[in-house]
């Protein structure tokens, strides 16, 4: 699928570390122009010259998603830069480990405000201005096997998750006319970030032994989903949850 996306335009949040930045460099090789959104601006500086030092044309956007009132100008920066944008990967998101009696209030608003708030307002933004071009697109929401499955101390995660599930395919009913499909991946287990303490212990490292394949997936593993959903190829395939997890939800 090399040179697939080539004339397309991109915007991939999270973009600063882990998924995020994996799915914009592979974008970008792909031939998209990408806009790489995220609040660690030195990073996206970085990114941004990683991409272009390798042939591609990328704009940096500061970008918090949980400030509803810079979406808007986040994605008017973008197209500037790069045109109308045909190809949306809301990827920001947290997580918050505990027990439900122990979850402060101010901890489930931060994750539904990163994990669920964000990403619907982007993609309704995103979605009007498709539909007023009048091109179609492509949305695609990075879920979780967290979607379908318990993940104990990671409810208000899992309950954000869920919520793009729904949230998916209501898009996608609702755009199905106006050529815009819209498909969530839900992968399992991925060390990032936000999870790299956790399964250097020996909780995470029980938990990886429990796996069917008894490890953890790879960024890589995406790869191929991404690129799929991302392309034209994906035409009859909106609504959809796919999960890619190497049997961790088995």
């Amino acid at each position: 699928m090399s040179k697939d996306l080539a004339g397309k335009a991109a915007f991939v949040t999270g973009a600063t570390s882990g998924l995020g930045r994996r799915f914009a460099r592979l974008l970008a090789d792909a031939g998209a122009s990408v806009a790489i959104a995220g609040r660690r601006v030195d990073r996206l500086q970085t990114l941004k010259a990683e991409i272009e030092a390798a042939g591609g044309k990328c704009a940096a956007v500061a970008l918090d998603v949980t400030d509803a009132k810079r979406i808007v100008p986040a994605l008017d920066e973008a197209e500037a830069a790069l045109g109308p944008i045909d190809i949306l990967v809301n990827n920001a998101g947290m997580n918050s480990f505990g027990m439900v009696t122990d979850l402060p209030d101010e901890g489930f608003d931060a994750v539904m405000n990163t994990n669920l708030r964000g990403p619907f307002f982007l993609a309704r933004e995103t979605g009007r201005r498709m539909i007023a071009r009048g091109q179609g697109g492509r949305i695609i929401n990075i879920a979780s096997i967290g979607t379908f499955k318990v993940l104990p101390g990671l409810t208000a995660y899992c309950i954000s998750k869920a919520a793009i599930g729904m949230m998916t395919k209501c898009l996608a009913r609702e755009w199905a006319r106006h050529g815009i499909n819209v498909n969530a991946i839900c992968p399992g287990y991925i060390e990032t970030e936000l999870n790299s303490e956790w399964f250097e212990s020996e909780g995470g490292k029980k938990q990886i032994n429990s796996f069917p394949r008894k490890k953890l997936m790879e960024e890589e593993n995406l790869d191929a989903m991404m690129l799929l959903l991302a392309s034209d190829r994906s035409s009859a395939i909106t609504g959809s949850l796919l999960t890619v997890d190497d049997g961790q939800s088995l």
